[in-house]
């Protein structure tokens, strides 16, 4: 399965680069002006689903674009065709491709490709995680005030679903640097290739984050919820580091609700 996830992940990578600034058309989705498909994408999760399906007739698919389908295999495929829209419809370079295999709930293969830089991050349960032919493991950095962090932000964040502005401002303030790139499958991959230290979003889907996550866990780092609890790539709130800064992390996005909370309530 790791095979054919890699085929599909360059196979779309070299869709996404054919388009790349000659789009024709982008839409929005969900009424959110700032939720973009384009054709792009759709073409991409096409092929990719072909390339597994091709391989692997019997098992389901979960899509972003709507390539969904039930299976009469205990396995299921978690696609994001590409990941970083808006960044991709302004030519900006940092997009990627996500795909995972899940198998009665447990992630068992992750491959997320960066096609600018042709680099194929890949990870299979209990094999470790590789980028192209490099093992790679998360960062030491021990301290949050020495951690570069990076985070992304929902499509309705004018809202500020769960604290977001305020638990952003709270790591501005106890991290070394936060960034924030507009790819969470490739800040998950930059996570495990100890490039960033932690990453942490209110709201993400299950294929922002499947591939990434199985990434990360093989790489040595560390996986919850925003109270460190076990996380499910069905929630939303998602909390990843290196495990050194984990408990800080926590101990910062407790802090900002917390402080929040009693805001509002005088």
């Amino acid at each position: 399965m790791i095979q054919t996830a890699k085929r599909a992940a360059r196979e779309a990578g070299d869709i996404l680069l054919k388009h790349l600034g000659k789009l024709r058309h982008i839409e929005t989705k969900n009424n959110q002006r700032t939720n973009l498909v384009t054709e792009a994408d759709r073409e991409s999760e096409r092929r990719i689903i072909e390339i597994i399906l091709a391989d692997w007739p019997e098992h389901a698919i979960l899509g972003e674009e709507g390539g969904a389908r039930k299976g009469s295999a205990p396995y299921t495929w978690i696609i994001d065709p590409l990941d970083g829209t808006t960044n991709f419809t302004h030519s900006f370079p940092l997009f990627s491709i996500s795909i995972a295999v899940e198998h009665h709930d447990e992630l068992v293969a992750g491959v997320v490709y960066d096609p600018i830089r042709d680099e194929l991050f890949h990870a299979e349960r209990d094999e470790g995680t590789w980028l192209n032919d490099t093992r790679l493991h998360v960062s030491n950095t021990a301290l949050l005030e020495e951690a570069m962090l990076v985070t992304g932000f929902p499509y309705n964040v004018r809202d500020n679903p769960d604290y977001c502005h305020e638990r952003f401002i709270a790591f501005l303030r106890h991290a070394q640097a936060v960034r924030r790139l507009g790819s969470a499958a490739l800040d998950c991959a930059w996570v495990a290739a100890g490039r960033l230290d932690g990453f942490w979003e209110v709201m993400l889907h299950p294929w922002d984050k499947a591939a990434g996550t199985l990434l990360i866990e093989e790489a040595g780092g560390l996986v919850t919820d925003f109270l460190g609890n076990p996380h499910s790539i069905y929630d939303n709130a998602f909390l990843a580091s290196n495990g050194h800064v984990h408990d800080a992390m926590v101990a910062v996005l407790e802090e900002a609700t917390s402080l929040q909370i009693s805001f509002h309530s005088r």
